[in-house]
């Protein structure tokens, strides 16, 4: 089976096995576990903030960050697909009393003129009011696409006059900072809140970060405990994400190359894909020309030996790369996917 239907299909390499088998361990709600101290410290240089908080999973991450950001009542403005509103079951409402205001866009991406319509100041009596911009970074439902530095920027410029917290879910942030030359710090720096996944294309086996200020952290921290995240001796999976940090990140742009081999060779197949779309490690095919529905296309797919996946759009699958996929389970993607969906006799 060609696995192609998430980075987080990733398993652990033998080089972070060893990691894991040799990390020193101590108790880590007591901020006693030396591997776990390690991965907050370089998480937090690499987003370019002050301090950063282990947790198991990039969704309590955050939705952490949302909690200490705002008060039950307050608004969040994120693209109307985007991870928070789309995969995390309610979490802003449930965790933090958040209403959620959606924004429609091309490729994940508002501008600060929607933000201004949208935003709210509210008032004491009727209309409550945005306290939370949240930008994501890749953008997933969009096909891994990236926000160029200069409308984060933008945007956060305008989130600051608006008196709006700006959030970064960086679930992908290091897949936007390779593809874009842009160093994550530089990204990272310009927001309140930021969240990393180790489990996607850095390839561990679980865990996620979010950073911020020393402020903000200590309340991160707290509620680390309070949404269940607090473990013991977690530098066994520390251990993983301080290997993934230091190995893992430069070759994304594997990944990203891999992708783009896939898109022009089922491009050239006659399987409907949009390049101009591809900008990381995801390519989005579009099934409407072909007249098959999404569970008939992923049924046919897997019967043919690739595993690609539904997104949030009625028409479109989408296949992930990431480094347990290589260039010859590409190419044999190229002939099978094209085959799979009848495509050939299209092209």
């Amino acid at each position: 089976m060609i696995e192609l239907r998430s980075d987080t299909q990733t398993k652990p390499s033998p080089e972070m096995r060893a990691a894991i088998a040799a990390a020193e361990v101590g108790d880590e709600q007591k901020r006693e576990d030396p591997t776990v101290n390690r991965l907050e410290e370089l998480a937090a240089q690499l987003l370019g903030q002050e301090q950063a908080v282990f947790v198991p999973t990039a969704t309590m991450a955050n939705e952490i960050a949302l909690r200490t950001l705002s008060e039950p009542g307050d608004e969040v403005i994120a693209e109307e697909n985007s991870h928070i509103f789309l995969s995390e079951l309610g979490g802003p409402a449930v965790h933090s009393g958040l209403m959620t205001r959606p924004l429609r866009c091309e490729a994940g991406r508002f501008t600060p003129e929607q933000l201004r319509e949208t935003a709210r100041a509210g008032d004491s009596t009727h209309t409550p009011a945005t306290r939370i911009v949240s930008v994501e970074n890749t953008h997933n439902a969009s096909g891994g696409r990236v926000w160029p530095l200069e409308e984060i920027e933008a945007i956060v410029a305008t989130a600051r006059e608006l008196g709006l917290r700006p959030h970064l879910d960086g679930a992908r942030v290091m897949n936007a900072a390779v593809a874009s030359g842009v160093p994550a710090a530089e990204i990272g720096r310009h927001f309140d809140t930021v969240t990393l996944c180790l489990s996607k294309g850095l390839g561990c086996p679980l865990g996620a970060l979010v950073a911020g200020s020393e402020e903000l952290m200590a309340k991160a921290r707290r509620l680390k405990h309070l949404f269940g995240g607090a473990m013991r001796q977690a530098g066994i999976v520390a251990a993983a994400g301080v290997y993934a940090l230091e190995h893992n990140i430069e070759r994304l742009a594997e990944d990203h190359a891999r992708a783009r081999r896939l898109a022009e060779g089922l491009d050239a197949a006659g399987v409907p894909v949009d390049l101009e779309q591809v900008e990381t490690n995801f390519v989005q095919v579009e099934l409407g020309p072909l007249g098959l529905s999404r569970q008939e296309a992923l049924a046919r797919l897997w019967d043919h030996g690739v595993g690609l996946s539904m997104t949030p759009h009625a028409t479109r699958l989408r296949a992930v790369t990431h480094h347990d996929v290589d260039d010859d389970d590409i190419e044999r993607a190229v002939e099978l996917i094209p085959r799979a969906l009848g495509a050939l006799a299209r092209a």
